[in-house]
Order: C-alpha cells, then structure tokens, then sequence
C-alpha cells in the first residue's frame, strides 16, 4: 500500500472529492445490507404463515426506495473519486510534459522518445486507476466487508460468523504473497512495452530509409521480436493475476460450506431460524465483492506502485541547466566573446574542443568551416547554452556571461536555424509562426520572401494554408530549410544562426537568401556554418576548425592568401562548379 502513501499529496489537494466519495461509498454499503434483512424476515413470515398482503407490499417498497437510492448514490461516488483520478492523471501528464520540455538535451541522449512516450500513457493510466478504482476496491473491501460481517455476528450469530470467518487469513497470505509477484513482472513488462514503443516510433520515423536500403524484413522481425517479448512478459503478469479470482473463489466457497454445515446444525439446535440462515448466507455472498475487491486491490495497487515509481524517477532528474547564476532579465545583446579551454560532452572523455578563442563584434557576421566532426556544430550548441561549459572556460555577449542571462531570454535572442529542418504536422503558416504565435500573415510572408520560399508556397494548392505532414515530409529537403530558415528569422534575434541550413538550396538561391540576409539584417548579428565556403565568403570573421581546435582565422581575402586548408577547399570547390556549370552546358 506504499502507493498511497506516496500519493497522499493529491488526497490531500482532492480531500472534498474523496472525502464524499468515501461517505456516499459508506451508505451505498449499508443500503447493500436491507435486502438479505428484508429476504429472511419474509421467509420467517412465509415458514410461520405470517405473511399478509400489506406486508409483502410494505417491504416490496424498501427494497424499491433502497434500490433507487442505491442508483443514485452509486453515480454520486463515481463522479467523485473518478473524477478525482482524471485529474491527477491530467496533473501528472502536465507535470510530466512540462519536465520533457525544461530539460537539456543531455536529458534525451538518455531516454528513448518510445519510453517517454510509454511514461505519459501507459505509466499514467496505471496510476490513475490506483487513485480511482484502487481507492474503491479498498474503501469498498472495507467498508462492505466491515459492515457485512458486524451484521452477522450483531444480529444473527457471532460463533458462526467465527467459524465461517477461518478461511480469511489463507487468502490474506496469499493474495499479498502474489502482490509481490505482480509488482516484479508489471515492471519488467512496462519497461518491454517502453523498448517496443520506441522501437514503433523509430521504425515509423525512419520508414525511408528502411524502404531505401530494403530492409522491410528486418524491420519487421525486429518489432515482432519486440513484440513477442511484450506479450510474454504480460501473459507472465497476467498468470499471476489470473491467481487472484480462483484464491478468492475456494476462500469464498470454503466459507459457504461450514455455512451450510454448522448453519444447519444452528437450526436443529433452535439457535436460528430458517430466516435468519437465509440472511446469512445471503450475507455471506455480499462478501464474494469484498474479497474479490481485495484481491482486485492488490492488482491495482502494485500495477500503480510500479508505474509511479517510474514517473517519480523520470521527474525525480534534475535539470542541468537553470537560472541559478541569472542576474538579467534583458534579451543578449553586443559583441560576443568566446574563450574555451575545453569541452567534452557528458560521458565522452574524447575533447571535442580545445583552445577556442574568438571575439565577434555586434551586427558581424561569423562564418564557421572545417570537416564533419570538427566541431562545428558543438561550438553553436555552447553558444546557445545547450550544455554548461567547463571550469576555466567562458562565453560573454555584451560583457555578461550566458549564465547570466534567464533562459529564456537567452533563447530569445538566438533565431536558429538547426541541421535537422524539423517541421510540424501543420500549416506552412503554422510552422513559420511558430517562434511567433501572433505573427500576421502578412509578416509570415515576408519571412518566406527572405527565404525565398515565397514563391513555392503560392504554387502550391492551397498556399500557406498547405499541410506539409508529419517532420515536413511533403516538402523537399531544400524547401524544409527556406521554410525553417523563414521560421528563424520571423521574430528579428539579435542573432541568427544558420547551422549548415543551405546545403540542400542551389547556389543561387543561397546567395539571394544571403543577400537578402544582408540587407534585412543590418547591425545584426548572423552566425553561418556551412560546408559549401561560398555561404560564408562574405563573413567578417571565418573560424577554419581541425578536430575542435582553430587552424585558421580571418575574412575571406586573409584566408585566401594564406596557403592552408580554407584557400585549398575553395580554389576546389570552384573547380568543381566550373565542371558542373561545363556539364550542363554541354548537355544543353
């Protein structure tokens, strides 16, 4: 019962609905208790031939106020402490989604999407029903079985109540003997439904390339693999519940038999009347529920300390990266000001930078080259807070440290256009609004003219309004990154970054993007990695990075004189449009 304990927070937040719930459950019970009453006094009356015409009538109109009494305070309870569980699941799923979105993105290098996924559904539904019909099955064991057998042993006879009551403490044992079980194997099975999950949501997400390389059936043995192991962790689950309602049964049928035996012994004896051992066992059989309940509870409840315990564990990780150090509350703003001494992702001992150090002046533009794996990318993500620095390094703008800042104005004051052109299942509109919920349509469209998107859009059937499915998929790889590069600049950060955001355009179309960049921009700062060097040419300040270290610095023309790797890549990638340029010529 330790799940209760830990949700005692939200009994106490929900003690109104609870409470009259647990009151309207009391008096359902002992309503329960008038027909089995009413059952023997008229048998008594049918034995003695005592019963008349305005007796039946009398007690027919009991059992029809109790039983629309009973309706009605049923509805009541249900509303109550149903009610109750739906909003400690909503609680919960909001507390949950909330602590998705804080966290860092060291936080998902450690949990798989499909196991989030799995802790805001199936953990959630758990817990839910051990606060909703948990309570119940224990409120109810309770009450109707304290009621039930103070009846009998008040009103009819307390030795046989005794001696029906021996079997109890078997049932007892064993229905918490297979509660410990239960709580072992719907762990192991909620952490197979998380690998199956992620497995889908993998599967799903990657679907072209499955279909590329012509893995279909591998895919398909690999989730049916999966599969198998849900579904055998569960059957494992479900042997151990299906002990619950047999324990419970033979208890039960136990009980009727030394009811039949000594009941009857009662009555040779004139220690009952008929009547009265019809009420008992019909008492008796208002026990089934209690019992049933009580293993039913156990069920429950170690399904839902199982499930808790996995989400208080997921909420229970702390972020890494906080406000503590804020000392501002203004967007950034000036020159920015880098000095690492080094840097290693979490878990990595491999340093993947070292020794950088640069400073770029407000509204310049910073052009940042050098192979795959160089560190490009990881030096943008220390730019914009995604992971602390390490002691003895630091990055300023406008003479404050980035810890300095809130996190969201820090995040305010980048517009970032990442690798991954992620798009939601939206409007085009939609998507490019997304930094600006209340941007109007006509500065939607100016964005996308920037990003020379425009034009695409309003080829496109229904325009802006066109829904370009789940990650963009209706979109080209090129299209994908003018409209999140559109998505970038809507709000005007102070600065831009273009995280190798053009690789998928044509030279042309990126120079007017760039162009356009330039003159929309002006006395703004714009951060621009690439590949392809003609998307930084006219950058004032160009970092070339060799295994996260700088091997060169300077604007295009110094690097151009300098006989090293930024001269030797571009003079080549020149070549190799001319050649590109000669061959279209010649097909022509």
């Amino acid at each position: 019962m330790k799940v209760f304990k830990d949700l005692w927070w939200f009994f106490k937040k929900e003690k109104i609905s609870y409470g009259l719930g647990i009151v309207v459950l009391a008096l359902v019970s002992l309503l329960t208790l008038t027909p089995p009453l009413i059952v023997g006094i008229m048998v008594d009356h049918i034995v003695e031939a005592t019963l008349t015409t305005n007796i039946l009538l009398m007690w027919i109109g009991v059992l029809l106020v109790v039983g629309f009494l009973t309706y009605g305070l049923r509805f009541v309870w249900r509303i109550l402490i149903f009610g109750a569980s739906i909003r400690l699941a909503r609680l919960l799923r909001n507390r949950l989604y909330e602590h998705f979105t804080n966290m860092s993105h060291r936080f998902y290098q450690r949990h798989r999407t499909g196991d989030l996924m799995a802790h805001a559904t199936n953990d959630i539904r758990a817990v839910q029903m051990t606060a909703g019909q948990g309570v119940l099955t224990l409120v109810d064991s309770l009450t109707m079985g304290g009621f039930v057998i103070i009846t009998m042993a008040a009103t009819i006879s307390w030795q046989l109540t005794l001696i029906c009551l021996i079997p109890m403490p078997f049932m007892a044992y064993l229905t918490s003997y297979y509660g410990t079980l239960l709580h072992k194997r719907f762990h192991l099975a909620q952490s197979a439904f998380s690998e199956l999950n992620d497995n889908v949501q993998e599967s799903v997400t990657g679907v072209r390339v499955a279909k590329t390389f012509g893995q279909e059936e591998d895919e398909i043995k690999r989730f049916k693999d999966k599969s198998k192991d849900v579904v055998e962790k569960n059957v494992a689950v479900a042997k151990i519940d299906a002990l619950f309602d047999p324990t419970i049964s033979l208890i039960v049928g136990i009980s009727y038999f030394l009811a039949v035996v000594f009941g009857a012994r009662f009555v040779i004896a004139d220690q009952l009347t008929i009547g009265q051992l019809t009420s008992f066992t019909l008492y008796l059989g208002l026990l089934i529920w209690p019992m049933l309940a009580f293993g039913w509870l156990f069920n429950i409840v170690e399904r839902g300390r199982a499930s808790y315990d996995r989400i208080t564990s997921l909420l229970s990780e702390k972020q890494d990266i906080t406000d503590d150090k804020a000392k501002t509350e203004k967007k950034a703003a000036g020159d920015i000001h880098v000095s690492i001494h080094s840097f290693s992702y979490p878990g990595s001992d491999e340093c993947a930078l070292e020794n950088i150090q640069f400073t770029l002046e407000a509204g310049k533009t910073l052009g940042i080259v050098g192979r795959t794996g160089s560190g490009k990318s990881t030096l943008i993500r220390l730019l914009q807070r995604e992971y602390n620095l390490e002691q003895g390094s630091m990055i300023t703008i406008g003479g404050n440290k980035i810890e300095e800042f809130r996190l969201d104005d820090l995040k305010a004051t980048f517009g970032n256009v990442p690798q991954d052109h992620f798009l939601f299942s939206a409007t085009i509109a939609d998507n490019v609004a997304f930094a600006k919920p209340n941007a109007t349509l006509t500065e939607i469209m100016n964005s996308c003219k920037l990003a020379s998107i425009h034009d695409d859009i309003i080829g496109f059937k229904d325009g802006y309004e066109t829904i370009v499915g789940e990650r963009g998929v209706t979109l080209s790889g090129g299209q994908k990154q003018r409209v999140s590069i559109a998505r970038a600049i809507l709000p005007k950060p102070n600065i831009l970054i273009l995280d190798d955001s053009l690789s998928a355009v044509d030279a042309k179309t990126e120079e007017q993007i760039l162009e356009s960049l330039r003159q929309n921009r002006a006395g703004k700062t714009t951060i621009i990695t690439a590949h392809r060097l003609s998307a930084i040419k006219h950058a004032n300040l160009i970092l070339v990075l060799e295994q996260g270290r700088i091997i060169q610095s300077g604007n295009h023309s110094v690097l151009m004189k300098e006989d090293g790797w930024y001269r030797r890549m571009y003079e080549q990638q020149q070549l190799e449009e001319l050649v590109e340029k000669g061959g279209q010529h010649d097909a022509t």
